[in-house]
């Protein structure tokens, strides 16, 4: 979750949420986020949404979050309600940061509560949290299963001290073993994030971080290419010289390492960074999102979406805090999506999983194009000709530029 917020218009202070958000809606899915915002330090690529403990004070403190966190729970369910919307059950519930395990597991658990308390969730639902190796322990990891998790994702990130040393990750990597196993142990699944393209990080190092995070055996894994924002520490160090720039070439080399060890051991794409041991390992939290199905965020800074409108709160724990105290919507802006922007979305999202996206919902202007994206081996072949343009390895490295070809008609 950046850290900046889009530009939009005024959000209601009641929450209560426009017709077009009813279309439809008992058709999707309803997922909740968490978003946790404290980390113990910030990394230097970091831009999202973060403060340290002794940044916050007053409502917006780690020791009072889980009750401001489940008050906007109760402000969200009684929103919905006024708005019409149909009941639902939550199908995924997935805590985010920041470090969610920075906070106690009980906290995590009493937040957890408050969702299931107002809405439910389907039987055998999603409900993951993040967290940093350094931040849980046995007995912390039980008690998130017992509460309620099924699954923990890791921010193992790299396995070379020197590049862990770069991203300012202050775990080490023999951490990520230990953690693992009491996540196992605790009955939770396992997921891991690796980041690749580090300035300094060779592509040998890239093989070892790969090399040991399969080690593990972990059910997912996500591999992103580190981005470098503005405002932040790297982006400093870079623009200093005393650090080098990003290479898209290196990007791409380690991206297509990364795959062909992933799927030898056993682990399939399903969307361009993320790869699961079978589909059930896919996080459905994440599906939802690119699949268009609906969410509340709950946090500073957090995003929602529901039937294309779109809302995000303010940015500081502090005045996200007090408004929820004042009985108001914590929202700072909110957008309604019109037809061609949803359209343009569902093409860019869509296009990025492995099962993607139907031909005959493609424009003809996009149907055209169809045979010139086979031309330059971007989408599969068989899998066009029966019905579905789904990307190629080259295709995936290029993922934007195939979603801009579709989109020019």
């Amino acid at each position: 979750m950046p850290s900046a917020l889009p530009v939009g218009g005024p959000a209601p202070a009641d929450g209560v949420l426009p017709e077009q958000a009813l279309t439809g809606a008992a058709a999707r899915m309803f997922s909740l986020y968490a978003h946790i915002p404290f980390c113990a330090v910030r990394c230097g690529y970091c831009d999202f949404n973060t403060y340290t403990a002794t940044e916050l004070g007053g409502g917006a403190s780690q020791d009072a979050y889980a009750a401001t966190a489940a008050s906007e729970v109760t402000f969200a369910a009684r929103a919905m309600e006024e708005s019409g919307l149909p009941a639902r059950t939550l199908g995924t519930v997935f805590f985010g940061g920041g470090t969610p395990t920075l906070l106690p597991a009980s906290d995590l658990t009493a937040v957890l509560a408050a969702a299931v308390a107002a809405w439910g969730v389907v039987d055998g639902a999603e409900i993951t949290t993040e967290a940093n190796p350094d931040s849980v322990s046995p007995d912390s990891l039980q008690e998130l299963a017992d509460g309620g998790f099924t699954r923990v994702s890791f921010g193992m990130q790299s396995a070379v001290p020197h590049v862990l040393r770069v991203l300012d990750r202050t775990h080490t990597p023999s951490r990520v073993p230990q953690a693992i196993e009491w996540a196992r142990n605790a009955g939770l699944k396992v997921s891991v994030d690796l980041i690749y393209g580090t300035p300094g990080e060779s592509e040998a190092d890239w093989e070892t971080s790969v090399r040991t995070a399969l080690s593990y055996q972990p059910d997912h894994i996500s591999a992103y290419a580190l981005i470098v924002e503005d405002g932040t520490k790297l982006a400093a160090q870079i623009r200093r010289g005393q650090v080098p720039r990003i290479d898209d070439d290196d990007h791409a080399a380690k991206y297509a390492l990364a795959d062909g060890m992933f799927e030898a051991a056993g682990l399939s794409w399903y969307e361009v960074s993320n790869w699961a041991r079978t589909p059930d390992d896919a996080c459905r939290h994440n599906l939802a999102y690119w699949r268009g199905d609906d969410w509340w965020g709950i946090g500073p800074g957090a995003h929602s979406h529901i039937g294309g409108v779109r809302w995000w709160n303010v940015k500081h724990p502090t005045a996200y805090a007090g408004r929820l105290a004042a009985g108001l919507s914590p929202a700072a802006g909110r957008e309604t999506l019109d037809a061609g922007t949803r359209e343009m979305e569902r093409i860019m999202l869509l296009t990025r999983l492995s099962g993607g996206i139907a031909v005959n919902t493609l424009s003809t202007g996009a149907k055209h194009e169809i045979a010139r994206l086979i031309a330059d081996e971007l989408i599969d072949p068989r899998a066009a000709f029966a019905g579905h343009l789904v990307l190629t390895l080259r295709g995936r490295l290029l993922a934007d530029a195939v979603v801009r070809r579709l989109l020019e008609d």
